[in-house]
């Protein structure tokens, strides 16, 4: 096991940085970056990155120098390096696929919802959320396809995101009111896409109300993850919060988490309770723990 350390050559913020990352674990490196007083912001899914004033520091506590191509073929051989499908910028096409089959010929809404998603202060709020949410209605909803206003609401679920609870989802469902009455949707399935997204402020829905649960259950599967990837969604969470001091950070997602424990259920679905729960409820005590 060993912690690997590129040149400083990547620049951002006014500096250069590099990259920190394990050959074997990411327990291992958030260990070591720890240690070493790196803030769990600075974790972007599989290494850590870290301005050039700290390079000889993290040298000197043990992190390996090695040229950038090296530390590149370490962290592919650690089978920890994420995917491209999985990093925010690689997505357009997959997701082009997804709107043309639910909102043809509405390129230019498509693209604005696109330039949302891809916003630079988010991280898991991000295009990779999208997908997953899409992908998750696909394995809830088999073998049927979900409704149209269910794959709506998914688009413009976090289409304004600020970090604001509450406020954000209410933004996103009058943007969801103002474009697809533009682009022709039917008033009661624009109507519908409001109230969808609406839900997912609070996650509660009637289990009679299938399209609510879809959404809802889908938006949180992220919670029953594998541990790794659970780990990553923690992290890029914190990123999107990285104005946000650590101790009033904490503070508030342990309350987030105790809400989401709260939840009974958490999953509405039985498909859904059956796939996610038990690593749902585990991830979530853990992390608070």
């Amino acid at each position: 096991m060993a912690i690997y350390l590129d040149p400083p050559l990547w620049p951002a913020h006014g500096t250069v940085f590099s990259h920190l990352v394990s050959d074997d674990s990411l327990s291992e490196l958030h260990s070591f970056a720890g240690a070493a007083g790196i803030p769990a912001r600075a974790f972007d899914g599989d290494h850590y990155d870290v301005p050039v004033r700290r390079y000889e520091d993290l040298v000197a506590a043990g992190a390996i120098p090695v040229e950038a191509r090296i530390l590149v073929r370490k962290l592919i051989a650690s089978g920890l390096r994420i995917r491209a499908r999985d990093r925010n910028s690689s997505l357009h096409l997959p997701l082009l696929n997804r709107w043309n089959s639910t909102l043809p010929g509405h390129d230019a809404l498509f693209l604005d919802l696109m330039d949302r998603w891809g916003e630079d202060h988010r991280h898991y709020h991000g295009r990779t959320h999208l997908l997953a949410v899409l992908e998750a209605l696909d394995v809830l909803a088999a073998p049927a396809l979900p409704s149209r206003t269910v794959r709506l609401a998914a688009w413009f679920h976090d289409s304004v995101y600020r970090g604001i609870a509450g406020q954000d989802e209410e933004e996103s469902a009058r943007l969801a009111v103002d474009r697809l009455t533009e682009a022709g949707v039917p008033a009661y399935e624009v109507a519908d896409v409001e109230r969808l997204v609406l839900l997912t402020a609070h996650h509660r829905t009637d289990p009679a109300d299938t399209g609510g649960a879809l959404l809802c259950d889908a938006d949180l599967s992220i919670l029953g993850a594998a541990p790794a990837d659970y780990a990553r969604y923690v992290a890029a969470v914190r990123r999107d919060y990285a104005h946000v001091p650590d101790a009033d950070f904490a503070a508030g997602r342990s309350a987030v988490v105790r809400s989401l424990l709260a939840l009974d259920p958490l999953f509405t679905l039985p498909r859904a309770q059956s796939l996610w729960l038990g690593a749902a409820r585990a991830n979530l005590r853990g992390e608070l723990a």
